[in-house]
């Protein structure tokens, strides 16, 4: 048994390495710190039943825009423990997040274009459309996929909804979200 829990500054390390593990792009732990600490309430992993984790889903709101977003900055589950829908409910978990305690319009992200799984998971199962192609993205040269999903957020009114008040002086990136409740085990989807 697998559970999709919010990520804590524990799990950073296990993120990490299940990136280097899986992925050709890599980050600095300060990229995965600056992440949780601005935007606690958008990463989620995947975690077994010995409390390892064997996925993660890196997410963040777009500030250097008008509208407000959000972006996937990274997806990772190991070989091990894929074709489980994990993917698709990190994805999922982050998706919403955005969309309740921020309000976002849309998410976007970047897939190679060689990345064939990826792009079927993102366009089949989760509604992803290719938005732009951005020619040579990747360090290797390698031109990504800017893909877009619209979210619900954008046609409810955001300063209220779901019970969840925001307040916007800087826009709905900025907003100051209610602290992030943290979920014991027991309490996670699955």
């Amino acid at each position: 048994m697998v559970c999709i829990r919010k990520a804590t500054m524990d799990d950073l390390l296990a993120m990490q390495a299940c990136n280097l593990f899986c992925l050709p792009e890599n980050y600095q732990m300060k990229y995965y710190l600056y992440h949780i600490l601005s935007w606690p309430q958008l990463l989620y992993v995947a975690e077994d039943y010995n409390g390892r984790i064997v996925g993660y889903v890196l997410a963040k709101m777009e500030e250097e825009s008008n509208e407000c977003h959000g972006h996937i900055t990274s997806l990772a589950v190991l070989r091990t423990h894929r074709k489980l829908g994990l993917a698709t409910k990190l994805m999922s978990a982050a998706q919403n997040a955005m969309e309740q305690v921020f309000a976002a319009e849309y998410v976007s992200l970047h897939v190679r274009k060689s990345n064939r799984a990826a792009f079927n998971l993102y366009t089949e199962t989760l509604g992803y459309k290719i938005h732009d192609i951005e020619a040579k993205y990747y360090a290797d040269g390698e031109d990504a996929y800017d893909m877009r999903k619209e979210l619900k957020g954008k046609k409810v009114h955001a300063h209220s909804h779901h019970g969840h008040h925001h307040h916007h002086e800087g826009g709905c990136c900025s907003a100051e979200a209610k602290p992030a409740k943290t979920k014991s085990k027991a309490g996670s989807a699955k």
